[in-house]
């Protein structure tokens, strides 16, 4: 392949990472739309009936609860989401792939006892015990690796098997009843932190720096391949909509929460990082050849691997960042209540694959987002939310979590029908 051959290679675009409106084809904003559009009738719908599901929950929940779009609720609800939405995109890797993995939620879980049995019970500095819990996650998420591409067993009965026996580790490390509590302050602060006022208004403007220079800079790269590049007007549409969504979540998150002389404002400082994570995510799945082997291996695996795409290897680092990003989910369970025990992660892992699922990636692979999985997240976490506002009981809400799961799932099924695009 001439070096000329592999810039444009490189640089084109993939219609899987185009943004909700815009096609990757060149044209005029009507003549893009046009497309994005018959790609909707098509079955592409990607985030769209989430976006329209959470509109719903919002106006529902806000009549049904005084409470519920407050700006105490609103903070709350993000520090609730936050695990949610990492777990979320952690199994977003493996879906993608057409795989899953039912583990992660326990690997968080087992990584957080290790980190928290060695930092309180035998004195290890928190960074390293840290460190050892991230080390866990890695080696778990290798293992599965491992024995799904390279011995052959189906990741659900791999990673069933390491659901059900790492519950038994988590209270073999913690000890049956035991709880050990987080006492490090920077841990404490990762969900119960908040930034300055004007630490908000400066984390938007960093968010349209970033956005605004990497669609400058995906421009000139396509513009050196010789690809078509996109309506410019499309950028400033996303630039428009990230400024106005972006400043009124600042600016509720920014007015005062406390019912006390104690002011409670700002942005919690798990946005930011959580942002900072979807981020650099996107940008490994969009605009790198690891993130487009990915989406091709999802698509067919086996015209994939005579392509020259090393299946295997993707397959199996897909596995460890899943893993590593559970750890990061299961920090931020943890950290939230300021705790770990031995049920640590246990029921979490079934609603991040629902949340993937519901904000539109696919259970067949090949098809989805990061910022899709985010999208769920926050529609699970608005009912478990609203519910709970209602004060209704658990089995409700698992109720209403498992039907929409159905019904995102039926979608999907149904749009993939409609495409053209099953799998054999």
């Amino acid at each position: 392949m001439s070096a000329a051959t592999s810039e444009r290679t490189e640089a084109a675009p993939d219609p899987l990472s185009s943004d909700l409106i815009g096609s990757g084809v060149e044209g005029g904003l009507a003549d893009q739309f046009t497309a994005w559009w018959q790609r909707v009738r098509g079955g592409d719908m990607g985030a769209l009936p989430a976006i329209a599901g959470l509109i719903f929950l919002a106006i529902l929940f806000g009549i049904l609860s005084p409470y519920f779009l407050t700006p105490i609720n609103f903070a709350n609800l993000m520090n609730q989401a936050a695990s949610l939405v990492v777990l979320g995109m952690a199994l977003v890797f493996v879906l993608l792939l057409g795989e899953i993995d039912l583990s992660a939620g326990v690997t968080g879980g087992v990584a957080m006892a290790g980190f928290a049995v060695l930092n309180v019970k035998f004195g290890v500095p928190w960074p390293v015990a840290l460190l050892i819990g991230f080390g866990i996650g890695l080696a778990t998420g290798a293992l599965i690796g491992f024995l799904v591409a390279r011995v052959g067993i189906p990741s659900f009965v791999v990673t069933l098997g390491l659901f059900l026996g790492y519950q038994g580790l988590a209270l073999l490390i913690i000890g049956a009843g035991g709880l050990y509590p987080i006492n490090a302050p920077e841990l404490i602060a990762l969900q119960n932190g908040r930034l300055p006022v004007w630490g908000g208004w400066a984390m938007l403007a960093v968010m349209l720096l970033i956005s605004g220079g990497t669609s400058y800079w995906d421009r000139r790269r396509r513009t050196r391949a010789g690809v078509p590049n996109r309506a410019i007007s499309l950028v400033w549409i996303k630039l428009g909509v990230i400024a106005v969504l972006g400043g009124a979540a600042v600016a509720i998150l920014n007015l005062n929460r406390s019912q006390s002389v104690i002011p409670i404002e700002g942005v919690p400082v798990i946005v930011p990082v959580v942002l900072a994570i979807i981020w650099i995510g996107t940008f490994a799945l969009d605009r790198t050849r690891f993130g487009r082997y990915i989406y091709a291996i999802g698509g067919n695996a086996e015209a994939a691997r005579r392509s020259g795409i090393k299946v295997r290897w993707v397959k199996w680092w897909c596995f460890v960042i899943c893993s590593g990003l559970a750890v990061m989910a299961g920090l931020f369970a943890q950290t939230r209540i300021g705790s770990v025990d031995g049920a640590a992660g246990r029921d979490i892992v079934l609603s991040g694959v629902a949340a993937a699922v519901v904000g539109g990636v696919s259970l067949f692979g090949g098809r989805g987002r990061l910022v899709h999985a985010a999208i769920g997240a926050l529609v699970i976490a608005s009912i478990t939310n609203g519910l709970g506002l209602l004060r209704l009981e658990a089995g409700i809400n698992l109720l209403v979590t498992g039907g929409v799961l159905i019904l995102a799932a039926t979608v999907d099924a149904l749009s993939r029908l409609r495409g053209g695009n099953t799998r054999t």
